[in-house]
């Protein structure tokens, strides 16, 4: 619009709020012509951004990294914390460390994390487009399954990291992490192909990877579970 063409529509908008003044009994008061020109005053700088994901989640591990709460704490090589991207929007949830993971300090990086890539590139995804942890931090001797104590001990920790990571629909992988997080002792077949909920984010369950290499039957089961995960992600059909 020219200038001049805003000069007359702001002249007659002021004539019509002079009218209207005049209806209204003073009760409008019409601004001048040069305070109507006046350019707007700059708004208030926004807030400051939330802090990055990334940088909160390095304070919460270091803070716990150190943990010597439960008997794993005093077994382990390395607390094995997490993995992969602090804002993505798939969180796969496993039971604990294998020998690999302690010795490397990352999650799934053994027979069963190798599997894992598989399974999540199947779903046209990279690893570290998604995130992983485990339901323990410390691997149970001999692999063994983590303790109620235990499993409870941790749970906190694995609370906290899902409320930074925020995460838009979690995997978990294994009857001991489904049962972790929703807090159920059912078992795997009655908790895969039900959507569930953990405080408010959809939670999908299936097989653990470390049990498809026991049985490769499992996989076409799990092939069906991942293909739904994806779907609920993002609307993908694979």
């Amino acid at each position: 619009m020219e200038e001049a063409d805003r000069v007359q529509l702001l002249g007659q908008a002021r004539r019509y709020l002079q009218d209207l003044c005049l209806f209204e009994e003073g009760a409008f008061i019409a601004p001048l012509a040069q305070e109507v020109l006046a350019p707007a005053a700059p708004l208030a700088e926004e807030a400051p951004a939330v802090q990055d994901q990334a940088a909160v989640l390095e304070v919460f591990r270091q803070q716990i990294c150190e943990c010597t709460r439960c008997p794993l704490g005093q077994t382990r090589q390395r607390f094995v914390f997490g993995d992969g991207d602090p804002g993505a929007g798939i969180l796969f949830v496993g039971e604990g460390p294998g020998e690999e993971e302690d010795r490397q300090g990352l999650p799934f990086v053994g027979a069963a994390g190798q599997l894992l890539t598989k399974i999540i590139e199947a779903m046209k995804m990279q690893r570290s487009q998604v995130y992983i942890c485990n339901a323990v931090k410390c691997r149970p001797p001999e692999n063994r399954t983590p303790t109620a104590e235990e499993l409870a001990t941790c749970a906190p920790y694995l609370e906290r990291q899902i409320e930074i990571l925020r995460p838009r629909i979690i995997c978990a992988l294994g009857r001991t992490a489904a049962q972790a997080l929703l807090r159920v002792n059912a078992p795997l077949n009655t908790l895969r192909g039900r959507l569930h909920q953990y405080r408010g984010i959809p939670v999908v369950v299936t097989y653990h990877p470390a049990a498809l290499l026991r049985h490769a039957e499992w996989k076409r089961q799990t092939w069906e579970d991942v293909k739904w995960l994806r779907r609920e992600y993002d609307g993908t059909e694979l």
